[in-house]
This record gives C-alpha cells, sequence and structure tokens, in this order.
C-alpha cells in the first residue's frame, strides 16, 4: 500500500476549509466595497448645487435625466439656459433656439429680458413653455425637452400681453394639469414691489387658448411666482413675496379645495425665509417635483452684489409635510445625491 506523505495530507485536509476562508474573504471585500459605493452614492448634495448664476427653475424628468430651466443672470439674457443632469452632481449647459429676446418682442413689449420659464408635459405628448420676456408672457411648443421650439401661436405674438393688466406685471406663468387633465395658467406680479395678484384661467386642449374668464385667485400675502401642486386631495401653493433684490424675498404657501380657491395660508408659512448664519439670502422662486415618493423644492437665493444688479444661485432641498398635511419648514441640508 502506497504511503501519503504527512505534508500533503495535511494540506489536502485544509484545502476545503482554505478555499472556503477565501471565498468569504473575497466577499467581505466585496461587501465592504458596495457599502462604500452606496454610501458615496448618497453624499448630500450641498447649496448652491451649481456655480453658476441662475434663478427661476422649473424642472422636468425624461427618462432618467433632469432638465433644468432657469433666467441667466445678472437680471435675464438674450436666451434661455438648460441645465441637463442625471444627479445633480454634473450638468451640460443648453442654450435654447426659442425663446430670444429677439424673436419674442411685440408692439407692447417692454425692456425686460427672457424670464421665469415654465415647462410642462401636456396630454398630446408634446412639451409646452410659458416664458416671460418684455414682461409678456408667451407660450412656446416643442417635441423635445431641449427643442427645437416654437411660438404656440401661428401669429408669434405674446399670449399674455403687458398691458392686459396695466397696474399689474404680466409674468412668472406657472401651468398645472389636474388629475381629470383640466390644465390651468397661473401667473402675475405686482409693480414697484408691492401689489402682487395672481390670476389663473382654464386652458383648452391646445395648451394656449383660453377656456373661461380669466379670475383673480390671489392667495395671501403674496407677491410673485406661483406654483401649484396636489397632495392628498388638497391643492398646495408657493409663491414669493418680498423684494426679489434683497433679504426681504421668501417662499409662502397656501392651500385650497380647488386649483381656482380661495386660499388660505398654510401653517408654517413662509416655509423659507433668509438665514444669514448658514449663508441663506433672499430664498425665492422655487418649483418642486417628486422622486420615489420624495418631493423637492427647487429654488434660487441671491447672491449680494455691491452692484446695481443681483446673481442668483440654485439650490435644492426636500420638502415635507406633518401629520396634518402642513409643509414644514424647510431645512436647507441639501439632499442626498441621486444616482447616476
Amino acid at each position: 500500500m502506497k504511503r501519503i506523505n504527512s505534508g500533503k495530507f495535511i494540506l489536502l485536509t485544509l484545502l476545503p476549509f482554505l478555499i472556503i476562508s477565501c471565498k468569504n474573504e473575497k466577499k467581505a471585500i466585496n461587501d465592504q466595497t458596495d457599502s462604500i459605493k452606496k454610501e458615496n452614492s448618497e453624499e448630500l448634495i450641498s447649496n448652491p448645487f451649481h456655480d453658476g448664476y441662475y434663478a427661476d427653475p422649473e424642472i422636468i424628468k425624461e427618462d432618467d435625466t433632469y432638465f433644468i430651466y432657469a433666467t441667466m443672470d445678472p437680471w435675464g439674457g438674450e436666451k434661455l439656459a438648460v441645465l441637463e443632469t442625471k444627479n445633480f452632481k454634473n450638468f451640460k449647459t443648453h442654450h435654447l433656439n426659442w425663446p430670444t429676446k429677439k424673436d419674442n418682442t411685440s408692439s407692447t413689449s417692454g425692456d425686460a429680458m427672457v424670464w421665469a420659464p415654465d415647462v410642462i408635459k401636456a396630454k398630446n405628448g408634446k412639451y409646452y413653455m410659458y416664458i416671460s420676456v418684455g414682461s409678456e408672457i408667451w407660450a412656446g411648443v416643442s417635441e423635445k425637452p431641449l427643442g427645437p421650439w416654437k411660438n404656440a401661436k401661428e401669429d408669434n405674438t405674446p399670449l399674455i400681453r403687458s398691458n392686459l393688466y396695466p397696474e399689474y406685471h404680466m409674468i412668472d406663468a406657472h401651468c398645472f394639469i389636474d388629475n381629470d387633465g383640466q390644465a390651468y395658467l397661473f401667473w402675475g406680479s405686482g409693480l414697484n414691489w408691492k401689489n402682487g395678484r395672481c390670476f389663473a384661467v382654464k386652458l383648452e386642449g391646445d395648451m394656449i387658448s383660453f377656456d373661461g374668464e380669466i379670475k383673480d385667485i390671489t392667495p395671501p400675502n403674496y407677491f410673485e411666482a406661483p406654483y401649484i401642486f396636489q397632495e392628498n386631495d388638497k391643492y398646495y401653493m408657493t409663491y414669493s413675496d418680498g423684494k426679489a433684490i434683497d433679504s426681504t424675498y421668501k417662499i409662502r404657501y397656501s392651500i385650497s379645495d380647488s386649483p381656482l380657491g380661495p386660499w388660505t395660508e398654510g401653517t408654517n408659512s413662509p416655509i423659507a425665509t433668509t438665514n444669514t448664519a448658514i449663508n441663506v439670502y433672499g430664498p425665492g422662486h422655487n418649483s418642486i417635483f417628486k422622486e420615489d415618493n420624495q418631493y423637492y423644492l427647487l429654488y434660487h437665493q441671491i447672491y449680494p452684489q455691491d452692484k446695481d444688479y443681483v446673481l442668483r444661485q440654485l439650490r435644492i432641498d426636500s420638502l415635507n409635510f406633518d401629520q396634518e398635511g402642513n409643509i414644514k419648514k424647510i431645512s436647507y441640508e441639501g439632499i442626498k445625491s441621486f444616482s447616476d
């Protein structure tokens, strides 16, 4: 009978345990790597989340990509800026073919540049933009988020002229589509930093024709920048109050049982105000979106300047409710990074 060397015998005996041990060690390393990846993917997005000077942000999502439409500072530009991102960390910057100050000027236009975009995807699958140029509201249409865009009106005129209500600014339009498919358009601001009014009207299926009369639905302490969304059978309107050029600018909200009001200002309003201790100055003009059952508030803040103009920066924070359905004060903590 052939004898087995004792060293080989020990090695053969231990080999299965060594293999299992190596596999366990490799699994532990992989688990640790996955944990690190997960931790990194959940790192906070600090504010402001972009180093450019933009304001009045609106956001839509197409597939896995976000498009942030924004005013270019100081005080608007000849064109509109769009920031494309998947994670709010890496961005591509685009400038659309429409609107432009040159193409969006009428006999009633003022000197104001391209401001305050609002973009929505309608039931017909097309994208519609409501934009302020020359203190008038223009409507655009496109098949894709980045265009090409064109005036939604065949005669290339404004949707709402500056002299519709001369006592107020015809700017800051926002379109809301209710669960029943009915679209509404909201807009309006004040003159000389006072007497702000919010106007609203139902839209027909073409997204530019008015279905009925324009109504004044101004909520309490309103100045400009209405934004409507629905949660738990209640309608919420966020809006800006104060002067857009200083620390009095802030975000308020009101609640209603109908998109057309009447509105009651909510508990905890205003939800975003100046906090110089953490470098939040004049937060305002927001949009809101929802991702994985979490609401987010996209807005701008003022970057103080010793000049005759204002530069603004983009911020994002979570928007949360208490058990009674009141919007909580914004924490200014930033958000966890969206995955790539």
